[in-house]
């Protein structure tokens, strides 16, 4: 697989758990919470999703041979500019892995798009704190 290939997927890969408007080749619209991606066709899987008309379903499975349109609804959260930030304060000691969606720092807490999810003490607590001050000036 090439890079531009990785990179492609890794993009979106980013949008699974966002909301998304899905438009087909047939004409047809769809948003809904991307919940699942086929990798070798771009079938996707939408949870809650509604058409263009407001009709409501619970799931929705969209080939990806009809699939013409991905649009995000929302921007992605930014882990490589929070990768930044924490690398500021931990020099040398922040991994970024922005394929699986998260950051170690110090080998042994792990940052995500949620704050700090593994990890304690004092320097996990600096950590939380970092992400919530990166938090209040990217969406405040």
């Amino acid at each position: 697989m090439s890079v531009a290939q990785r990179r492609y997927f890794t993009e979106v890969s980013t949008l699974v758990d966002r909301t998304v408007i899905v438009t087909t080749t047939t004409g047809k619209t769809y948003s809904g919470t991307l919940i699942g991606i086929n990798p070798d066709n771009l079938s996707l899987c939408l949870a809650d999703a509604k058409d263009e008309e407001g009709k409501k379903m619970h799931r929705i499975v969209v080939n990806g041979n009809v699939v013409a349109q991905i649009m995000s609804a929302e921007k992605p959260f930014d882990l490589r500019a929070l990768a930044e930030r924490l690398e500021r304060v931990f020099p040398t000691m922040v991994r970024l892995y922005e394929d699986k969606g998260f950051i170690w720092v110090m080998d042994k807490i792990k940052v995500t798009e949620k704050g700090v999810v593994e990890g304690s003490g004092p320097a996990a607590e600096r950590v939380q704190k970092v992400y919530e001050q990166f938090i209040s000036e990217t969406r405040g």
